[in-house]
């Protein structure tokens, strides 16, 4: 396992030395954006159960706040992120304490409506920019303003970020929160039976969920220098979060980086091959996936893997 993580986070540090090509930076981009964003999500989508498809309120609050102070006053947009992380951890708690009352899928319909509503409402708000969005420095002023010619920096400042987020869901799995957790994803009611706090457990998860995601927001609006309602608040946004976790393993570790590394490159391609109409393939894409997990493996890559393992594992032994 060790050696494993050794060599997994060696690759990621000289891919883009590797592969010098632009184009290949930029793949490395969008995959550690993913990956923050989907491990973001993974924690309360994940290992709580409480499936959210509005997380891009959070990621889209984030992104806004950073260009937001820049157009307005001229701040350095990185000043923009904790007060865009505030914000985001208001709005977690304003539908966590109502919604996690319920049972059901009550706080997964509240994430949609909100995500929605805040969508629309920044579409025809012109302090930030109505449907047309903001725009952030067009040339640095300074090393602080995180205006690069390459995508070089943005790589490995992501690259960073990501290793923390990680690293602070690797302490969360393994501490009395991370089994409390479990047991709510288990059971509710048998959860709540054991003296699981299970509501102000589920009200943290989603705290901690929202400070990530829309930390990803603030790294990608900083990255790309724009962001409109669509790129921030987007519902495709959600469903980019969900679909990574799933699709590697949700509720694990490393499930967010597998579902990443298998889906940004094929997102990418399909954009690249098919031009502008890529990214109405990415719906067929996306929706064929969740067909093929809800069918055949809810568990995601990781529990496949753990399925066919002990078989490979057989034949090695016997060819020996």
């Amino acid at each position: 396992m060790k050696w494993g993580l050794a060599a997994l986070g060696c690759l990621l540090v000289l891919y883009p030395l590797i592969l010098t090509d632009p184009f290949y930076w930029d793949i490395g981009t969008s995959f550690l954006i993913a990956a923050i964003s989907a491990s973001a999500w993974n924690i309360v989508g994940g290992y709580a159960g409480q499936v959210s498809v509005g997380h891009s309120m959070f990621f889209g609050i984030g992104a806004y706040v950073p260009l937001l102070f820049f157009n307005l006053w001229a701040w350095p947009p990185i000043l923009g992120m904790p007060i865009g992380v505030l914000a985001s951890v208001f709005l977690a708690v304003a539908i966590g304490v109502p919604t996690f009352r319920l049972r059901g899928h009550y706080f997964s319909m509240a994430t949609i409506a909100v995500a929605e509503l805040i969508r629309i409402f920044v579409s025809t708000w012109d302090l930030v920019g109505a449907a047309i969005g903001l725009q952030g420095p067009a040339v640095a002023r300074a090393w602080w303003d995180l205006t690069f010619r390459t995508e070089l920096p943005y790589y490995y400042i992501f690259l960073v970020v990501l290793a923390l987020v990680l690293y602070a869901t690797f302490e969360i799995e393994r501490s009395r929160f991370g089994f409390y957790l479990r047991a709510i994803k288990a059971g509710e009611r048998a959860a709540r039976s054991l003296g699981v706090p299970v509501q102000q457990v589920k009200l943290r998860a989603l705290i901690l969920s929202a400070v990530f995601t829309s930390i990803a927001g603030s790294l990608y609006s900083i990255k790309t220098g724009f962001i409109d309602p669509e790129s921030g608040f987007g519902i495709l946004v959600s469903v980019q979060m969900l679909i990574v976790a799933a699709l590697g393993g949700a509720g694990t570790l490393f499930g967010p980086l597998v579902g990443a590394l298998v889906l940004i490159p094929l997102q990418t391609a399909t954009n690249t091959w098919f031009g502008g109409g890529g990214s109405g393939l990415t719906y067929i894409l996306y929706g064929g996936i969740i067909v093929l997990l809800a069918r055949f493996e809810p568990g995601g890559m990781h529990e496949l893997w753990y399925r066919i393992a002990p078989h490979l594992r057989r034949k090695h032994a016997l060819k020996r």
